[in-house]
């Protein structure tokens, strides 16, 4: 059994809360927030214990992991504290806003050897996953093109995106993070951003985007392309293509079910598509949590490791590089 101490529990830190404790092989040991009422009432119907200091969790001996879902600003100090204590730590993405704490965690932390995953959930999508087995078998051949799309239903609140690092280090860093799992061995080499607000000029007013696309080329010469927006009136959008040499496979929209209507004045009416991250990740959470088991049980590295964190949030920076001086951004890792 793996125990887990969870730090953090908005919306997405319940999530993992309850998957955890739906989770055969772990137990939710702790849970940590600021916020004590919240903490206590989660931890009564996990059936863990709410504690209102973080060490200890550190100091119990039989806690395996810990489990980081407080906000980003926090992320290192956590991460920091955990290796000393030799915890395996699971890290929500980003890891930081700013590189170069990101860069000074990396030099402490590696006398200790951490095994740490970062929650870059979509690599663990059965469909976003089925494209890279395709890829690595030879499928479609010489790998081409790689175009990916994410569209929020709805952009978050005003004070989440004020803080939130903006939308290529909040949003975008999950579809940088996609395409280095597809490109393998092949790394990113440069990057073309370009943004705009046309329609939602709160974001305008706090320096953020609602609209944005990126071009990217690897050291092969694999073009990808990123769409994203932060609303989107049909749902929550998230699609795939991977085009080889040989052919092309897409990872589509989920829906609650694939039914279909066609009467008198409408064919093929479809069930809308399942509603933001949550719904739509829901078996990749899962999954994400199993590789953490397998990390703690047999030392397999997770299929994202913070030097993944790290080099999403270098991708991110590059793209407000490129933005900025309206140019192609060359990428050192």
């Amino acid at each position: 059994m793996i125990n887990i101490a969870l730090f953090g529990l908005g919306r997405i830190g319940v999530m993992h809360a309850q998957n955890i404790y739906l989770n055969n092989n772990c137990s939710l040991q702790y849970v940590f927030d600021i916020d004590q009422v919240l903490a206590k009432k989660i931890a009564k119907k996990f059936n863990s214990i709410s504690i209102k200091n973080t060490r200890i969790a550190y100091t119990d001996k039989n806690v395996d992991v810990i489990f980081i879902t407080t906000p980003t600003s926090t992320h290192i100090k956590y991460i920091m504290e955990a290796v000393k204590f030799k915890k395996t730590i699971f890290c929500e993405k980003p890891l930081d806003l700013n590189i170069k704490k990101i860069n000074q965690c990396k030099k402490f932390i590696k006398k200790y050897n951490p095994k740490i995953q970062v929650g870059f959930n979509r690599r663990y999508d059965p469909g976003h996953y089925a494209l890279k087995k395709s890829i690595q078998i030879g499928e479609i051949g010489k790998l081409e093109k790689i175009i990916i799309t994410s569209r929020d239903p709805a952009p978050p609140s005003m004070a989440y995106l004020k803080v939130s690092g903006g939308i290529f280090r909040d949003m975008t860093i999950h579809d940088f993070d996609l395409i280095r799992f597809y490109l393998g061995n092949d790394e990113v080499k440069e990057i073309f951003a370009t943004t705009t607000n046309l329609s939602d000029l709160r974001i305008k007013k706090i320096n953020d985007y609602e609209l944005a696309m990126c071009l990217i080329k690897s050291e092969k010469g694999v073009i990808c392309m990123i769409n994203n927006s932060r609303h989107c009136s049909y749902g929550y959008d998230q699609r795939v293509e991977v085009f080889g040499s040989k052919g092309m496979v897409i990872s589509g929209n989920r829906r609650d079910n694939a039914s279909e209507k066609f009467l008198g004045s409408k064919t093929a009416i479809k069930r809308p598509l399942l509603n933001f991250f949550i719904d739509r990740y829901e078996k990749a959470y899962q999954l994400q949590l199993d590789d953490l088991v397998y990390l703690v049980q047999k030392r397999k590295n997770p299929r994202a490791s913070f030097e993944e964190g790290r080099k999403a949030i270098i991708i991110a920076n590059a793209a407000y590089k490129s933005l900025k001086f309206n140019k192609v951004v060359k990428i050192n890792f």
